[in-house]
């Protein structure tokens, strides 16, 4: 009798050993998402505006495989034995959690709950309603690098193979040159077509502009006519002089600073008109990215990588210094999201007398990081030129110069909608219960 206690003893203790500290563990975890879904729904990062996981609660057993494959770290969380969105504005489409959940509860969409997002109506081989166009890379719902470029391959792959005699100047024209697009050019350089890429910018703007330090490559990706692109985590800079001895090694023939204007089918062919000429091609194939042109402020500097035009991550930001150029919510989210970092010191411009259009929410969390003294708010005001490590201000008593780490303006942009509408484009609403 006394054996059998003592062995029931043993298996107790031994169960305890291996479960509680186990138990303590998952507890501990859930805290920390707590906390940081708190942190995320103060500055509205808990909610995404394009890519993210939608998570079936009905299905979910709460197993947290998805959080843990995660490349971007925190995306989701387990909170009550539930998958939880914690910060949706991080995510880029990995697509890692819906392959590692067990019972298919997590699909990738655009909208957030409650909400619908206009995506273009495209075939398999990314066509849309308009034969001969094809849209590739976030516009079409994908904003993942390695997606991205698959898209780009697979249109432009199915272009050449699909070729028929036209008199247009190009087999193909390419517009956008981010990941996609470059793709996109690259195959049809690989295919002998004749083709062209234009890029209202810069190359590999949207990179360079990319808001957050580093870039999470999940696997390599294969480019014709230079091979694998092997990268892991990578900053912008690094990418972009990839990119740059890329099309340098291929000669790939972009236009840069060169914005498209009007697109028009006639007789078969398409004529293409842009800000210095008027081009004609057979295909054409769309990488604009989803969110379209942010606008700028025209001012010296603004070139730099430290300028940004949207705030993903900001946890990826400490010991910073940080200006915030803005009147409206995502400038005041911005700040604050800053604010309760690491020794960030974060001061938000704008140019009005005082915010009028915020929302009450911001409007006290951010009062709250001003009498921290977390967030220094200078009204009037205008960024005047952004250096290496200063931007100059213009302030009611005169320009001020600024030490300074990171400029991130929302100051508003052009849309690629409208655009599309115009050509004759079909958009369907992917909406979330």
């Amino acid at each position: 009798m006394q054996d059998t206690l003592l062995t029931i003893l043993i298996s107790i203790a031994l169960f305890s050993a291996a479960i509680v500290p186990y138990i303590r563990k998952i507890k501990k975890k859930e805290e920390k998402a707590k906390l940081k879904f708190h942190e995320m729904k103060i500055t509205g990062l808990h909610e995404s505006k394009t890519m993210h996981p939608h998570i079936d609660v009905t299905q979910c057993i709460g197993c947290g495989g998805c959080a843990r494959v995660c490349p971007e770290g925190d995306v989701i969380g387990v909170i009550e034995g539930k998958a939880t969105l914690i910060h949706g504005a991080k995510c880029v489409g990995h697509g890692l959690c819906v392959d590692a959940c067990p019972v298919g509860a997590i699909e990738l969409l655009l909208a957030k709950p409650g909400r619908s997002a206009d995506v273009p109506v495209v075939d398999e081989h990314y066509e849309t309603n308009v034969k001969g166009i094809f849209i590739v890379g976030e516009l079409g719902g994908i904003g993942l690098i390695k997606n991205a470029v698959r898209q780009g391959k697979a249109a432009a792959d199915y272009i050449a193979a699909a070729q028929t005699a036209h008199n247009a100047e190009y087999d193909v024209l390419v517009i956008g040159a981010g990941p996609s697009g470059l793709a996109a050019g690259l195959t049809a350089a690989s295919k002998k077509l004749k083709y062209i890429v234009l890029e209202q910018s810069d190359i590999g703007g949207a990179i360079l502009h990319y808001p957050r330090a580093k870039i999470v490559m999940t696997s390599p990706v294969e480019l014709p006519l230079w091979g694998k692109l092997k990268l892991t985590e990578v900053s912008k800079e690094a990418l972009l002089d990839v990119w740059q001895k890329i099309i340098a090694k291929t000669s790939l023939n972009v236009s840069v600073n060169e914005k498209v204007v009007e697109v028009q089918k006639t007789v078969g062919i398409f004529s293409v008109t842009t800000s210095q000429r008027t081009l004609t091609a057979a295909k054409i194939v769309l990488a604009l990215g989803r969110r379209g042109t942010p606008r700028k402020l025209g001012v010296p500097g603004e070139e730099l990588s430290k300028v940004m035009y949207r705030l993903i991550d900001a946890s990826s930001f400490n010991d910073s210094r940080v200006i915030i150029v803005g009147g409206g919510d995502s400038a005041v989210e911005a700040a604050i999201g800053l604010a309760i970092q690491e020794r960030n010191t974060v001061i938000l411009s704008y140019r009005g007398k005082e915010f009028s259009r915020i929302k009450e929410r911001n409007k006290v969390h951010l009062e709250e990081q001003i009498a921290q003294k977390k967030v220094i708010v200078i009204f009037n005001s205008e960024i005047r030129t952004i250096e290496e490590h200063e931007v100059v201000l213009s302030t009611p008593s005169g320009e001020v110069r600024h030490e300074n780490d990171f400029v991130f303006i929302f100051a508003g942009g052009e849309m690629p909608f409208e655009f599309l509408k115009k050509i004759g484009i079909s958009m369907q609403q992917q909406t979330i219960d």
